[in-house]
């Protein structure tokens, strides 16, 4: 599998905060303009960070017990998991340099 891929309320412990591997959770909307902007761009680094990191989405308006747990109230709002444990979070679209640096920061604190 390439890109991010989707996880929902009922996968995520297990998809994510079980993972052997670190992981980026994208959370995100269809309507969201800014998410389309950054999704092309993490399914990029996917691809590039492919057997190290794994990359989620979460759509906020099907899974609302995900956006409460986490108090998501802007999208796109970015998670990076390592080990079960929040690590850093990212709020808004941003550069494919940014989340690159991102995601090294990710796989240093591994």
């Amino acid at each position: 599998m390439s890109g991010a891929q989707p996880v929902t309320d009922a996968t995520f412990d297990e998809e994510v905060l079980a993972s052997p591997l670190p992981v980026v959770v994208d959370f995100t909307a269809e309507w969201c303009g800014p998410c389309r902007l950054v999704g092309p761009v993490l399914d990029e680094l996917a691809e590039t960070y492919a057997g190290t990191v794994r990359f989620v989405t979460v759509d906020a308006d099907t899974n609302p017990a995900l956006v409460a747990r986490y108090g998501i109230v802007s999208l796109p709002t970015l998670q990076f998991v390592s080990g079960g444990e929040l690590v850093d979070v990212l709020y808004g679209a941003r550069p494919k340099a940014v989340l690159n640096e991102q995601v090294r920061k990710l796989l240093a604190a591994v």
